[in-house]
């Protein structure tokens, strides 16, 4: 028996690098080809598709139809869908409707898919114009971005919620559906949409159309060069470029990080398509910008689970404290999309760094972003200490990560193996079944990961021919254990340590033999990038998490509020939850590890003194947990717990006496108070966003019981006294009361001209005159 261990698959990569396009170094197997065995991830998939037919296409479908003056079948659903986003989530649903199909063959799946296409194709064919869309009153809005009248801002154009982020999910799922289930209707209709994009933009300035990438936009950039990829037509790739944003790629171009106060998931699309673009033409510039956009966003910017952002938004790399504060912790659509970007750098360089974060996102976000039982999805995953998830229900939730959770698990076999036309990698250690047709080969992979290091790569079929099998060497395994290689029971000596991310195992392969690999895992801890001190604990991969409680989990499962994602119930004080005291080199060595499952138990010093035990988190759920846990020395225990105790007891007095809370200038709390304006303008300052109007702008006021004061949040620089401030249409002329938050920032109260009772309540802010412009302003607040 000969085995060959090779070890640099990078050469291979080098010699391809003379194409014009970028070369794909490995391919992927279609989804069909890739079928889930007994796993949390087989659970997870089987409950998406329990999730996905629990919705109804109808409802899904009329946005549509509405807006192509057809009779909606029924209504539609509420939530986002009926108040302003409409449609986006029926675009997602095809998505998921066609890689479900690939996935599993679920026949269900492919009559749902085909039904809305063919509805579709009515809604097109009555438009007439090619277009296909739900956005309410979106034709007139068209016409006028065909003119040149465009008013765009961050989270809308002309007077719409993000339209064209809403129309790229029509765009993605009928792309999807053309890829993944070959419809070819959906093919039609996919072009069709596309050339009618391209008379609508053909007339504006390569100024105008950059003013209009102001406004959120999706990945329109990557569906459009993909539209040029299955047609070969040249006016579609002139398209993505068109739709690319400068505003975002020139500092990627030069290598600077100007991400902070940015809205992420906004970015993360963008640069997915600049990807795309640069793989089609051979753009080494614009793949080195995206590379590092992936690069700081990875190193700098994620937490363990591999998420990232606060309240949607990224904030200070240097500065991770929100993260351990705010109840809004990383979002999944951030990480689906990340995902989607490491996919496709891993297939053009074969580099395993892409899949060692791959693997740590898909375990610790992604899976965990599914409750197991139900099958309800998450929006942010709060990383504050003692907090709890949020879960989804198919008739309530029409978020964007419930969009994006609805395709996150269908596609699970997307990465498990790649191949090459004489090689196969095996890159993620999840029970699965590959067919690969090319080489008459059935393989089965077999393991109890990560309760278990072992690995059983099975050949169920095969001809007897020659390739090689590259194993992943994953970055997280025990460097001071040996890994261990058998087949067919007979240990392989002298197995090397893989330079290049893999071992790789040359010989003619036949029916029967085994290969069995242990990859011995270790527990390791995780600094905030800030190098704060706050750590999080993993065993191999695994993120580890410790439960705290069950009490007020208000909302856990959502209701159809706009704020349903948000988990409103208590927030345990910080002071509450477990301090590790003692030195940070020290803290591992107080962790025991179960002998019966995969947990650990804390035996070190903490305050207050807890028996903390470790559990993978994605296994963590309906439940108060904890993630990061902060460090400190027996000597500044006293000082931390007082600073600690003093800041959350101000912050539980105030959120007490909060009746509503608007962050200006975040998509999310503005769209949720219905915001309207005239001549508005957003920004950051100090890590905080901010709106300001020389026109005016306004929000709904949310009452459940009544509220006697409004509280803004100003900068000390930057405040302007000349703002007239109305509550329905009645102007506070009460002199404030003002405090300070900290060295930037202050709080100024007014009171009301009388008591708001509840029900909802309009505010609005106008600069007093003429030609000058409002203060900014950073938070409203509503106070009882």
């Amino acid at each position: 028996m000969k085995i060959t261990f090779i070890i640099n698959i990078l050469l291979f990569c080098f010699l391809l690098n003379g194409k014009a396009q970028t070369p794909k170094v490995v391919s992927y197997f279609p989804l069909q080809k890739v079928k889930l065995l007994e796993s949390p991830f087989l659970n997870a998939q089987q409950k998406d598709l329990q999730y996905i037919l629990a919705m109804e296409p109808d409802r899904l479908l009329a946005p549509y139809l509405r807006e192509a003056g057809l009779t909606p079948k029924a209504p539609s659903y509420t939530n986002w869908e009926n108040t302003g986003l409409d449609g986006h989530i029926g675009g997602h649903y095809l998505s998921a409707l066609s890689m479900m199909y690939a996935s599993t063959g679920n026949e269900e799946m492919k009559q749902r898919l085909d039904y809305m296409i063919d509805e579709l194709k009515k809604c097109q064919d009555a438009v007439g114009t090619g277009f296909i869309g739900g956005t309410p009153g979106s034709i007139p809005m068209w016409k006028e971005i065909k003119e040149g009248n465009i008013r765009a801002s961050g989270f809308g154009l002309n007077g719409k919620w993000v339209p064209l982020y809403n129309i790229h999910k029509t765009y993605a799922g009928l792309r999807d559906a053309y890829l993944f289930a070959g419809n070819e209707t959906a093919k039609e209709l996919l072009i069709k949409l596309t050339d009618w994009m391209i008379d609508i933009t053909g007339q504006l300035s390569d100024e105008q159309m950059q003013d209009m990438l102001r406004s959120e936009h999706g990945g329109l950039n990557e569906t459009f060069a993909d539209v040029y990829e299955i047609t070969g037509d040249k006016k579609y790739l002139t398209l993505a470029k068109r739709f690319s944003h400068l505003f975002i790629l020139n500092p990627l171009l030069e290598k600077k990080d100007k991400l902070t106060g940015l809205h992420a998931n906004t970015q993360i699309p963008k640069v997915i398509g600049y990807k795309r673009i640069a793989d089609l033409e051979g753009n080494k510039a614009w793949d080195d910008a995206s590379s590092f956009f992936w690069q700081t966003v990875i190193q700098n910017r994620s937490v363990s689970i591999g998420g990232n952002s606060v309240r949607e938004h990224f904030h200070s790399a240097d500065n991770f404290e929100p993260m351990v504060t705010d109840i809004e912790g990383p979002e999944t659509c951030n990480t689906y999309n990340m995902l989607r970007l490491s996919n496709m750098f891993y297939q053009t360089t074969c580099d395993t760094h892409y899949l060692d974060y791959y693997e740590r996102a898909l375990y610790n976000h992604i899976l965990s972003s599914q409750e197991p039982e139900k099958g309800g999805f998450v929006y942010f995953t709060s990383m504050r200490p003692g907090h709890y998830r949020v879960y989804s229900q198919p008739h309530t939730s029409m978020w964007c990560c419930v969009g994006s959770g609805l395709e996150n698990h269908t596609k699970y076999g997307e990465l498990i193996y790649a191949h090459t036309d004489d090689a196969l990698f095996v890159n993620l250690f999840i029970p699965s079944r590959l067919q690969w047709d090319a080489k008459k080969v059935v393989l089965t992979q077999e393991t109890r990961f990560p309760d278990e290091e072992e690995v059983r790569i099975r050949i169920e079929e095969s001809k007897k021919k020659a390739f090689t099998l590259h194993i992943r060497y994953p970055n997280w395994v025990d460097s001071s254990k040996a890994v261990s290689i058998s087949i067919n029971g007979k240990k392989v000596e002298d197995t090397p340590t893989a330079e290049n991310g893999y071992i790789s195992l040359h010989r003619k392969w036949k029916k029967g033999d085994e290969v069995t690999i242990q990859l011995p895992m270790s527990l390791t801890m995780e600094q905030l990038p800030d190098q704060s001190n706050f750590y999080s604990f993993k065993y191999g991969p695994i993120v580890l998490a410790a439960k705290m409680g069950t009490e007020d989990l208000k909302g856990l499962y959502a209701d159809d509020s706009r704020g349903g994602h948000i988990a409103h119930g208590k927030q345990i004080p910080l002071q509450n939850v477990p301090l590790l005291v003692g030195e940070a080199d020290q803290l591992l060595s107080f962790f025991r590890k179960q002998e019966d499952k995969l947990a650990f138990t804390y035996t070190g010093t903490t305050f207050p003194e807890k028996t903390i035990e470790f559990i993978p988190f994605f296994r963590l759920h309906n439940a108060r947990y904890a993630v990061y846990f902060r460090q400190v020395t027996g000597a500044d225990l006293q000082t931390i717990k007082e600073e600690i105790t003093k800041r959350e007891e101000v912050a539980a007095r105030l959120a007490a006496r909060t009746v509503d809370l608007i962050y200006p200038g975040e998509q999310q709390p503005e769209s949720d108070h219905f915001i309207k304006y005239e001549d508005s303008q957003t920004g950051t300052r100090d890590n905080r966003h901010f709106r300001s109007a020389k026109g005016w702008f306004g929000y709904e006021l949310k009452v459940k019981d009544t509220a006697e004061s409004i509280a803004l949040v100003l900068h000390k620089k930057d405040r302007n006294p000349d703002t007239r401030i109305l509550i329905n249409d009645v102007e506070i002329v009460s002199e404030p009361s003002t405090s300070d938050i900290d060295e930037n920032f202050i709080r100024v109260m007014y009171k009301l001209p009388q008591e708001l009772k509840e029900g909802v309540h309009q505010i609005k802010f106008m600069p007093k005159a003429a030609n000058s412009e409002t203060a900014r302003i950073y938070e409203v607040r509503l106070i009882k």
